[in-house]
């Protein structure tokens, strides 16, 4: 490859250089924002879901079958469970609601960069597409040099066949 293009393609790389955009959005990213973060990723898994599932089991069934003067939580009301349920729903909504804005910056800024990276694969591609219509124009100019040269000996050829043909 000449210097040229070569040079043409280190420009665009310098120009757009490839970045993390997942690195970069949490490093701008406070205590609190990144608790959100977390909460968001982990209360959405099912390690999340089962844990809540046997928490409610072992406490409805500890609260239906254990002996009277054991249950702290009365079946049919399971008014603590409630209560309990109730903050935790309270307390991780706005926290999710918060992560997902978080997130939703990311997917943003990795939208961004995604676009970047085209717009300098597509540069590249024209040099590269503009070096090799060059290439290509030089080569046609290259064959149709070399089939004047063969036009030219053939001509030759012919003329001395014609000579020869005379003489003898």
């Amino acid at each position: 490859m000449p210097s040229g293009i070569k040079g043409h393609l280190a420009e665009v790389r310098k120009r757009h250089p490839l970045r993390n955009t997942y690195r970069e959005t949490m490093a701008k990213l406070g205590v609190l924002d990144q608790l959100a973060v977390w909460t968001t990723a982990h209360v959405g898994t099912m390690g999340f879901f089962l844990v809540i599932l046997a928490w409610t089991a072992i406490w409805l069934s500890w609260n239906f079958l254990a002996p009277s003067n054991l249950k702290f939580d009365p079946p049919m009301g399971f008014v603590f469970w409630l209560f309990i349920s109730n903050v935790i729903q309270i307390l991780l909504m706005p926290l999710i609601m918060v992560g997902q804005n978080i997130q939703g910056l990311h997917a943003e800024a990795r939208a961004e960069h995604d676009l970047e990276v085209n717009v300098k694969a597509e540069k590249e591609i024209e040099i590269i597409l503009h070096h090799l219509e060059q290439q290509n124009d030089l080569l046609v100019a290259m064959l149709e040099a070399q089939g004047l040269k063969i036009d030219e000996v053939l001509t030759e050829m012919e003329e001395l066949r014609k000579h020869q043909a005379r003489s003898s």
